[in-house]
C-alpha cells in the first residue's frame, strides 16, 4: 500500500512519513533519464562533432536535406565547397550534413547471399 501511495502523491494511511521512499522515487526517476535520455543524446552529439571535423576533400557526403555530393573544399568558417555534379559547386555548412547517411552511403556493399 505505501507504493502505492508514493504513486499517487497521497498520504501514507497508516500517517508515517513517507519522505524517504518518495526522494528513492525522485531519485530513480532522475538515474533513469541521466541514463535513457541525457547520456546518450550526449554521446551521439561527441560522435557528430567528430565526424564533422574530420570531413576531408574526396569524401563523400550526404547533407541532413538530401544532397549527395564530394567535399572538394574544407572553409575555415565552418563551410564547405561541396561538389554535386562536374563542375557544379554549392557552399554548405558543416552542420548540415548527415552522420547516418553519410555513413550508410559509404559503408562497402553487402555481397548477395547465394
Amino acid at each position: 500500500m505505501q507504493l502505492l501511495s508514493i504513486f499517487l502523491m497521497t498520504p501514507d494511511p497508516s500517517g508515517k512519513s513517507s519522505s524517504t521512499g518518495t526522494l528513492v522515487m525522485m531519485g530513480g526517476m532522475i538515474a533513469v533519464f541521466y541514463f535513457f535520455m541525457i547520456r546518450p543524446q550526449a554521446k551521439k552529439a561527441k560522435q557528430q562533432k567528430a565526424f564533422i571535423n574530420n570531413l576531408q576533400k574526396g569524401d563523400k557526403i550526404v547533407t541532413i536535406a538530401g544532397i549527395h555530393g564530394k567535399v572538394n573544399k574544407v572553409n575555415d568558417d565552418n563551410t564547405l565547397e561541396m561538389e554535386v555534379s562536374p563542375g557544379s559547386y554549392i557552399k554548405i555548412e558543416r552542420s548540415a550534413i548527415s552522420m547516418e547517411w553519410t555513413t550508410n552511403i559509404n559503408k562497402p556493399a553487402v555481397e548477395a547471399k547465394k
